[in-house]
């Protein structure tokens, strides 16, 4: 799978469910220390998240987008073992109850 530099709510959860589907690992991780209503997420550690499998796809969020989607450069250095994507829109437009089904 080819991976963009940026995914919307809506592809991060497609993505997810089939990547996981996969066995892949897919993480939405919080670089503000303001974890998003009703997701799953992992505060920004570099050192831990060095320890993921190999392959896993890492989604960076902040309040807007701008910010992680002008760090991606950073992270993908940071994490050469791992893909790296930043949330459009960042925190400010999840929708806690938006949710994906199968076809």
């Amino acid at each position: 799978m080819e991976f963009p530099n940026e995914w919307t709510q809506k592809e991060f959860l497609q993505n997810k469910k089939k990547l996981e589907a996969e066995g892949v690992k897919v993480l939405l991780i919080d670089t503000i220390l303001a974890p998003i209503d009703n997701a799953d997420t992992v505060l920004y550690n570099p050192f831990e998240l060095r320890n993921e499998p190999q392959g896993s796809v890492f989604v960076f969020y902040c309040d807007t987008g701008k910010a992680t989607l002008n760090r991606l450069k950073e992270f993908k250095a940071k994490f050469p073992k791992h893909h790296c994507i930043s949330l459009k829109g960042g925190r400010g437009y999840w929708r806690e109850n938006m949710m994906v089904f199968d076809e």
